[in-house]
């Protein structure tokens, strides 16, 4: 079996290495004769590497070399990794990804390319790297209802919010020192902003209720305008402020999408996962809570979970492995307004205060939690005051 990779990066490198080392024992495991990696398509040169033989900048020399079976494709964004892998599969070659843009934005193409071509399309590495999720989700737990999929999923937000608390680092401050150490990007925008942990939830969502979720439904918020103030009043709430994809079901079927820094209350574990971990809370009607817990990201986690559906694509080389869900449905997914929440607010102005829990009232300001309410029609009732900061407040009720 020969397996080509698209993308010789953090990512890509990672699955070349492990390749390299063990691939007697992985096609031991695969029942293959041999796995043996063949080509590695990137449009930069690597002279002295050991794989500078068998790097290439033409994507055709893997798509027509017929004893390619697997690729892993590790190059990131979603227009020219679609159409490789669309080819790929088209052409009966299986494909496996770490690209979260590309499943949350093609997912459903891909998966119904794979179908028509008896390939198979697996993205174990697209969510929280090296933790196990995917198929714990759509197969361990396949007897259950889904209540609700939450957790944090990007390592860079956890890492300058775990600075924040712990240190009273200032989120510029905190995000420098995350540059400094090669977890944030010099541009963090996909980061800080939530948009990477909202591909996750997307991905998330699709496989715990069976209909595409795109990013475009997806309520998302970043971590920018947390400051210090807000980091400490949470504390004195005896919460810590993480930025949390959720995924709740409603009680008529729709299901509530939201990525947004929100209070977690520091009795609940989700509220201690600290620095680049992630973690992925799963609440079904039967098992109850499940998480998962690891390093969410960097080359060797991601590129165990690439190998690891490597092997499964070869051991499976001859049927398909069960992925599958429907199409998109917008009326599927809720408003974000229609969200019951409550809210912790931080504002200054004189207007009465609403019923909540208050925490402090001076100098003109005031922070408090609202009582639960539709999301909407809670902040309609904020109009009186300036408001600074408004952050949701976790809650996990039993299924």
């Amino acid at each position: 079996m020969n397996i080509a990779i698209l993308g010789y990066g953090v990512v890509g490198s990672g699955v070349a290495q492990l390749l390299t080392e063990n691939g007697a024992s992985y096609a031991q495991r695969s029942t293959q004769p041999a796995m043996q990696l063949k080509h590695i398509l990137d449009k930069r040169s690597f002279p002295g590497d050991e794989h500078e033989t068998i790097i290439t900048s033409e994507f055709g020399v893997i798509l027509n070399d017929p004893s390619v079976g697997i690729v892993a494709e590790c190059m990131g964004g979603a227009t020219f990794a679609y159409d490789c892998v669309l080819a790929c599969l088209q052409a009966g070659k299986s494909v496996v990804t770490s690209n979260k843009e590309l499943v949350a934005a093609k997912g459903y193409e891909l998966m119904q390319a794979a179908k028509a071509n008896n390939a198979n399309f697996l993205f174990e590495a697209s969510v929280a790297g090296g933790i196990p999720v995917i198929r714990p989700l759509s197969q361990c737990l396949a007897a259950n209802h889904i209540c609700e999929v939450a957790g944090i999923l990007n390592g860079t937000t956890n890492f300058i919010l775990t600075r924040m608390i712990e240190d009273g680092t200032a989120f510029a401050d905190a995000l420098a020192q995350a540059q400094e150490l090669g977890y944030a990007e010099a541009d963090p925008t996909a980061d800080v902003e939530g948009h990477d942990a909202c591909r996750k939830l997307c991905i998330l969502a699709t496989l715990a209720y069976g209909k595409h979720v795109y990013p475009e439904q997806v309520h998302t918020e970043g971590i920018t305008k947390i400051t210090a103030e807000d980091v400490e009043y949470a504390a004195a709430f005896k919460h810590n402020i993480k930025l949390l994809g959720r995924a709740q079901q409603l009680d008529d079927g729709r299901i509530s999408l939201v990525v947004a820094p929100m209070l977690v209350p520091r009795s609940h574990m989700i509220a201690h996962v600290k620095d680049v971990y992630n973690a992925v809370l799963i609440r079904g009607d039967a098992v109850g809570d499940v998480m998962f817990h690891g390093r969410g990201a960097g080359s060797m986690p991601t590129a165990s979970a690439v190998v690891a559906d490597i092997i499964d694509c070869a051991k499976h080389c001859e049927r398909r492995r069960v992925f599958d869900w429907l199409p998109n449905d917008p009326a599927f997914v809720a408003p974000a307004n229609e969200e019951c929440v409550r809210l912790y607010v931080r504002a200054s102005g004189d207007a009465a205060l609403p019923s909540a829990e208050t925490i402090a009232q001076s100098n003109g300001e005031v922070v408090f939690i609202t009582s639960r309410g539709k999301y909407g029609e809670t902040i309609a009732k904020l109009a009186a005051f300036d408001v600074k900061t408004v952050l949701r407040v976790a809650e996990f009720e039993a299924c």
